[in-house]
């Protein structure tokens, strides 16, 4: 079982950038595709972003491609999802999780969720 805890939410400006880490523990990690997602209250988690357990395929939410960008270090055990050009409709809890089941996006398609961290982008 994996388990990952989510670092580097915060406030910022509409415009700015955030950097989000997800630290995962267990020697599995690099075997696994790794997915973002956010949610707001009352509605219900959304995709953000994922990639393959080798980094070399990504996926884009249309809502964030060409505006963040997830990487990930198997050597630190750690998933990235670099922010910029900040909307005020970015504002959610942003969450990691393992891929569970190939080529959905659903949460359902992803598991051993983190806590998450808060993001705020006031305009």
């Amino acid at each position: 079982q994996v388990q990952l805890v989510e670092s580097g939410g915060g406030l910022v400006q509409a415009g700015g950038s955030l950097r989000l880490s997800c630290a995962a523990s267990g020697r599995t990690f690099s075997s696994y595709a790794m997915g973002w997602f956010r949610q707001v209250p009352g509605k219900e988690r959304e995709f953000v972003s994922t990639i393959s357990w080798s980094g070399g395929n990504t996926d884009y939410a249309d809502s964030v491609k060409g505006r963040f960008t997830i990487s990930r270090d198997n050597a630190k055990n750690t998933v990235y999802l670099q922010m910029n050009s900040l909307k005020p409709e970015d504002t959610a809890v942003y969450y990691c999780a393992v891929r569970t089941r190939r080529g959905g996006y659903d949460p359902g398609d992803f598991g051993s969720w983190g806590q998450g961290t808060q993001v705020t982008v006031s305009s």
